[in-house]
């Protein structure tokens, strides 16, 4: 009996007790993704200072963990708006939980590997926030991914992601060229720490933080009691230690693996796990090589002045991007899975708008599910909550204008396939 392979961003937690057998080992891609990732190992070693050729390595975890859990932010945002399923954004929580509980004393005392300055993501709360939030919640339903949904749906071969993640770039390139607008001559406040710009501190911001995702928990929980939506649909799996390497993990197993590398890439480079600030170095270089002068941008001033001149191997965020797709590729070959997919003019239409929606969204909103939605929370960032609950408005949106591009949208009576 043939078992259909799903697309990446679409398969999601196996249901207990029902499996689909995993095909076999794709040796050879195996063989080519650890030649790729040794050689940029070495190089690294080579021209850079020990924490890059460590947050390669934190890369290849995160995207290994996202690929095989399926863990998603599109999906988990899209089911629970769509049915009331809430299993997905419980992980979230849960996640999140481990993250404030790991970052907590990090930020406190200052704790890093390498010596460097550590810092979370704390950003402003005003126009451009409520905006960039707002349409990245719809980019991500159009572009079929988020941030890392995207790279390790590439990692595994999914075509039409390669279309989403070019727009993504050209979108969050634009974006850093309009940036100083939508943050100096439009209103924002000030950023806002719930550990110190409450008078709470770290203790008092994290029992705050653990209640606050307790009751977003409850709340899924009294919606699917209520609405009784499907459960997910069985992936491809294997069973003992095998499903460590091949195998499907739970997502609340993948959640708490997530929030420890979050929490060791916050120590080895003084600052969370980002994702889209390498698109936007990434589209300035290009355009920088056509002759445009992206270093008059206001966002290419100051620190980011240097980032620009620099090697892209030298852009940690960058490092960690190659590391998540490297990590989505040997995870999809050791389950047999990597395989390119189908592309049509609906999807992709819908992936050069999601994409240019993703990018510029990012860029307004100070960050992704990743930087800001993840990392912001995790930083006890006020900004953070708020770009969830305007991504989750955008997903809500982006329900109606999904069928217009063919894509499907859950309904109570489906499984999710």
């Amino acid at each position: 009996m043939s078992v259909r392979v799903q697309p990446v961003d679409e398969v999601k937690e196996p249901v207990e007790k029902e499996k689909v057998a995993l095909n076999d080992p794709q040796p050879k891609l195996i063989a080519g993704g650890v030649a790729v990732s040794s050689i940029l190992f070495v190089y690294l070693m080579a021209i850079q200072a020990l924490a890059q050729p460590v947050l390669l390595l934190l890369g290849l975890g995160l995207g290994y963990t996202l690929f095989h859990a399926r863990f998603g932010f599109t999906s988990a945002f899209r089911k629970v708006m769509a049915v009331g399923n809430g299993q997905a954004m419980r992980s979230h929580m849960l996640m999140l939980a481990v993250a404030v509980t790991l970052f907590a004393p990090i930020l406190a005392f200052g704790l890093s590997f390498f010596g460097q300055d550590v810092s979370g993501y704390v950003s402003p709360v005003g126009v451009s926030l409520f905006v960039g939030a707002f349409m990245f919640g719809i980019g991500m339903q159009l572009g079929g991914g988020c941030a890392s949904g995207t790279l390790y749906a590439v990692g595994g071969g999914r075509s039409v992601m390669f279309i989403t993640l070019f727009f993504f770039i050209v979108g969050s390139t634009i974006g850093a060229a309009h940036l100083p607008f939508w943050t100096e001559e439009l209103p924002a406040f000030e950023p806002v720490s719930l550990a110190t710009s409450t008078g709470l501190g770290y203790g008092g911001a994290w029992i705050l933080s653990l209640a606050i995702f307790g009751l977003v928990a409850l709340i899924t929980m009294a919606i699917e009691k209520k609405k009784r939506p499907p459960k997910m649909a069985p992936v491809p799996t294997t069973s003992g230690w095998k499903r460590l390497l091949r195998g499907s993990w739970p997502l609340f197993a993948a959640a708490i693996v997530l929030a420890v590398l979050n929490a060791l890439t916050l120590m080895a480079r003084g600052s969370p796990w980002g994702v889209t600030s390498a698109f936007a170095l990434w589209g300035s270089k290009v355009a920088m090589f056509f002759g445009v002068d992206v270093s008059s941008w206001g966002y290419w001033q100051g620190a980011n002045a240097e980032v620009l001149q620099s090697s892209i191997f030298a852009d940690s965020t960058t490092v960690l991007n190659f590391g998540v797709i490297l990590g989505a590729f040997l995870a999809s070959a050791a389950g047999g899975l990597f395989r390119f997919t189908r592309i049509t003019i609906k999807n992709l239409m819908a992936s050069v708008i999601g994409g240019l929606m993703l990018g510029y969204g990012a860029r307004l909103a100070f960050g992704c599910n990743i930087g800001a939605y993840f990392g912001g929370i995790a930083s006890f960032s006020l900004h953070g909550y708020i770009w969830g609950v305007l991504a989750l408005a955008g997903t809500f949106v982006a329900l109606y204008l999904r069928p217009l591009f063919g894509l499907s949208v859950p309904k109570s009576k489906d499984s999710f396939c």
